[in-house]
């Protein structure tokens, strides 16, 4: 429920904590959990998923609600008084575009609430902190606004070098012992330390073993997102601003959305100094470079590159491609359409979810259809890229028809009779929703 409205004391509290992270930067701020009160739990309770998978002990959010005032009440009260327990996060796995699996673990619901409680303390406090390169999971940022940043980049002609960077399993890899060291240094009162220790320490229940280990924070808590900032905050942000920055010939720019980003340079003497450090830089922390998926790309415009391509030319970042293009009127531009990996899954996930619920009445089907195409608009819905999106439209219409032709053994459904049925339940038809400034090359030369 991520639109709830904010209560006012809550935003008041937060505020304060803004103000008291501003004023003593750098410095441990040792009072927080007195902000908690009741209307702070509702509020988290309110934030928090309530159509989630259920964690090991199977509770789901409406037998929560069953007994809410209670619930939160009870859960206040074992927070302050350290008496709260994390329950093992279970173990799933979601496939990835590679064909691999992603691990993710799931909390308990009331561990969901909880760590949402303790992820609004934070917040206030970690914005005054984070750097504006920083998109992924923070209040007010988004995706869009890391694309467009890099539009915005290339026409300021310092976007000609990129290093496409790629962390290998940085959740799994994240060191326990220097995560709690780097929050120390922002906070200092020990009933939220002693919170974030319990889920830390908590571990992965996977085919009834109990799993612990020094390293990695489980991906689908509600305060991974928030921890995997504040660690690539001092990894990587401060680094890149504080010394890479000041020691480099020309302009460059990092943009990151969580584990994923991309820096961007208009040297390629400094790009390279830069790859040769970063994999360094990443060890102290414990983290690895994927070999094969990070890589130096040119990126300048095409009639600079040399007539032998020895890097490569384009680059996905959050799930589009990056190319040069030509505008209508003919002009270099460049331009992001959907990735083949992320098209591939977004189709491939229409057609599993057709086949499985093809005997579903047709209005129904067309109702969750037309929310999972307008979902996608959402995202993908970006100045051009048309193209990709009209494919999406199409594939759609075409599984549709295959699996409505196939409710019944020996029957199919004509193209024509489908065009009639389209006439009654038309599918939502692609739409650009975020309208960028196509990004042109500003300089000539390298």
């Amino acid at each position: 429920m991520e639109g709830a409205l904010k209560p006012v004391k809550v935003l008041t509290k937060q505020k304060r904590i803004a103000e008291l992270a501003n004023r003593y930067k750098g410095k441990p701020l040792t009072s927080l959990n007195h902000y908690l009160d009741e209307e702070w739990m509702r509020y988290a309770y309110d934030l928090t998923r309530k159509d989630g998978a259920v964690g090991i002990d199977g509770q789901t959010a409406t037998e929560y609600e069953s007994n809410l005032q209670a619930n939160l009440k009870s859960l206040l009260d074992r927070i302050k008084s350290g008496q709260y327990k994390a329950q093992p996060a279970r173990r799933v796995y979601i496939p990835k575009a590679d064909g691999s699996k992603r691990p993710l673990g799931i909390p308990t619901f009331e561990d969901k609430v909880a760590q949402r409680v303790i992820v609004l303390l934070l917040e206030p406090l970690y914005e005054q902190d984070f750097k504006d390169c920083s998109f992924g999971f923070r209040p007010r940022k988004s995706a869009h606004q890391a694309l467009e940043q890099l539009q915005t980049n290339v026409r300021k002609g310092n976007c000609k070098w990129i290093l496409d960077v790629d962390l290998r399993r940085f959740f799994d890899t994240i060191d326990k012992g220097k995560l709690r060291n780097l929050i120390a240094k922002r906070v200092g009162d020990g009933v939220v330390r002693r919170m974030i220790d319990k889920w830390l320490k908590a571990g992965i229940l996977e085919d009834g073993q109990l799993k612990r280990s020094s390293f990695g924070t489980p991906q689908g808590g509600v305060c991974s997102p928030l921890l995997a900032n504040v660690y690539l905050h001092y990894a990587l942000d401060e680094w890149f601003y504080d010394e890479v920055l000041p020691r480099l010939k020309k302009r460059a720019s990092l943009i990151r959305f969580c584990d994923d980003f991309v820096i961007a340079f208009e040297s390629y003497e400094d790009c390279k100094r830069v790859q040769r450090v970063l994999g360094l830089r990443m060890a102290r922390y414990g983290l690895t470079l994927h070999e094969e998926k990070t890589r130096l790309v040119d990126f300048r415009f095409k009639r600079l590159r040399a007539i032998a391509k020895e890097h490569a030319t384009t680059f996905n970042f959050l799930g589009f491609t990056h190319v040069w293009g030509k505008s209508v009127q003919g002009k270099d531009v460049i331009r992001q359409y959907t990735a083949k990996d992320r098209y591939a899954r977004a189709v491939k996930a229409i057609n599993e979810w057709c086949r499985m619920n093809r005997h579903m009445p047709v209005k129904e089907q067309h109702e969750k259809l037309s929310k999972k195409m307008k979902g996608h608009y959402a995202y993908y819905g970006i100045t051009g890229n048309n193209r990709r999106l009209q494919w999406y439209f199409n594939q759609v219409r075409r599984t549709w028809k295959k699996w409505l032709s196939r409710r019944t053994r020996g029957w199919t459904l004509l193209w024509e009779d489908f065009v009639k049925l389209l006439e009654r339940y038309p599918l939502p038809k692609p739409r650009i929703v975020h309208q960028y400034q196509c990004a042109r090359s500003s300089e000539t030369t390298s």
